[in-house]
C-alpha cells in the first residue's frame, strides 16, 4: 500500500479524538495535512471547532477549508493536538522538526491537554536516532552554536554528522525566522540528558525531541491502523 494511503488511514482514525466544541491543535507536515483535510470537510457540515495551526503552512490550508483558526495569545490552553512525527518509540517519544516546525509544534503540543500522533508504522522506531534530529538554532553566533552542538553530540557518541539545512542555495529559515540543525545519532541513548544538554547551549532555540508530551499515537500499516498509547 502506499505511503501516502497509509498517512490517510492514520490522519482518519485520528478523527474520533476530536469532538465538537473542542480546541484543536493543527500539526504541519505530509501527514497532518490529511487530518486538516478531514477536519475541513467536518466543518463544512458544521462541525464546531477553534483551532490553533503549527505553521503558516498549515494555517493557509486551514484558512482555504474556512476551519475557524485562533492563537495562544487568545487561548491558553488546547483539548487536543493532532500531528506527524519523524520517528515516535514504545515509549512515546518522539523525533520531529523534519519539516521545519518543531518550535511551533512544540508550543502547541505543550498548550494542549492531550497530544495524538498520526503516522505510518515505518515511524515506529526501537530506538530514536536514525532519523537526524532537527536542532532549531538563532542565526547570531551560529558557528559558535554549530561548535557546541557538535560537541554534545561527540559526547553523546553521535555516528553522524551535523548538517546546516539548505533550501536551495540559502539555508533554510523556519517561520520564526531561526535556521535548523540537522544533528545524525545513528542512536540517542538518553533522550532526556540529549534534551537537557542541548537546551543549555545559548543559540539553541528549542530540538526536534518530544519527550513526555505524546498521549496516544495512531499508526498505519498494510493490515490497518493501530493504537499505541
Amino acid at each position: 500500500m502506499l505511503s501516502d494511503e497509509l498517512k490517510k488511514q492514520a490522519a482518519l482514525a485520528a478523527m474520533s479524538e476530536v469532538k465538537s466544541g473542542m480546541r484543536i491543535g493543527l500539526g504541519t507536515g505530509s501527514t497532518a495535512k490529511h487530518f486538516v483535510d478531514f477536519l475541513g470537510a467536518e466543518v463544512a457540515k458544521g462541525f464546531d471547532c477553534l483551532c490553533v495551526p503549527t505553521s503558516i503552512a498549515t494555517m493557509k490550508q486551514a484558512e482555504s477549508l474556512n476551519i475557524p483558526l485562533t492563537t495562544l495569545d487568545e487561548i491558553d490552553r488546547l483539548d487536543v493536538t493532532v500531528d506527524g512525527a519523524d520517528e515516535i518509540d514504545a515509549q512515546m517519544q518522539l523525533i520531529k522538526g523534519g519539516g521545519g516546525a518543531l518550535l511551533r509544534e512544540k508550543i502547541v503540543a505543550a498548550a494542549s491537554d492531550k497530544m495524538v500522533v498520526i503516522a505510518d508504522t515505518s515511524k515506529l522506531v526501537d530506538h530514536l536516532g536514525q532519523f537526524p534530529l532537527p536542532v532549531e538554532v538563532n542565526k547570531f553566533g551560529l558557528g559558535a552554536t554549530r561548535n557546541a552542538v557538535a560537541e554534545i553530540m561527540a559526547a553523546f557518541k553521535a555516528e553522524g554528522s551535523l548538517v546546516l539545512r539548505q533550501q536551495g542555495d540559502a539555508p533554510f529559515e523556519t517561520d520564526g525566522g531561526h535556521y535548523i540543525m540537522d544533528a545524525s545519532f545513528g542512536r540517542i541513548s538518553d533522550a532526556k540528558a540529549l534534551s537537557a544538554n542541548l537546551l543549555e547551549v545559548p543559540g539553541v532555540v528549542q530540538h526536534g525531541l518530544f519527550l513526555g508530551l505524546c498521549a496516544k499515537a495512531y499508526l498505519a500499516d498494510a493490515n490497518g491502523v493501530k493504537e499505541l498509547g
